[in-house]
């Protein structure tokens, strides 16, 4: 429970923070996933889906939609494997991702500029084709149609 509310206030800390703090902070923190074990990777993943609904979401959205704008800045490669391993521990949980607010992510990602939902929506397709039928059957379950229809599935 304590490590869920660290994470819960570091999110509401970032959140709370100006764009040009915000920003360069959490693209830090986004890089040195990459050089994280993958051990500590698949920790960072389940203390994010774990503190994730818990933060007022009024804080999450704009954490989200900055952190959905910076991974339209890193490379192809990079991208999926952020997404990939989101999406991955989701197929093995979907659980986790049914207690957040799946329509005002929604509405998030359809603030983003036209070009930025285009290449996010292009890297969760490719990540989603490429899971084993049972991960993708699981995955597409708690995707809500609306969200399926402006990812173009």
């Amino acid at each position: 429970m304590v490590g869920e509310n660290f994470a819960g206030n570091i999110i509401i800390n970032l959140a709370n923070l100006p764009d040009f703090l915000r920003n360069p902070i959490l693209k830090k923190r986004m890089m040195e996933f990459f050089s994280l074990p993958e051990l500590d990777q698949k920790e960072v993943i389940n203390n994010a889906l774990e503190a994730g609904p818990t933060i007022p979401f009024p804080n999450f959205s704009k954490l989200f939609r900055t952190w959905l704008k910076i991974l339209t800045t890193l490379s192809e490669e990079q991208r999926k494997g952020l997404f990939t391993a989101y999406i991955v521990e989701v197929a093995q949980s979907p659980q986790k991702l049914i207690s957040f607010n799946l329509d005002g992510i929604l509405e998030v990602f359809l603030t983003l500029e036209e070009n930025e939902k285009e290449i996010l929506a292009d890297t969760i397709k490719k990540i989603i084709n490429d899971l084993d039928e049972n991960a993708k059957r699981r995955v597409m379950i708690v995707i809500p149609d609306n969200a399926k229809k402006h990812l173009k599935f």
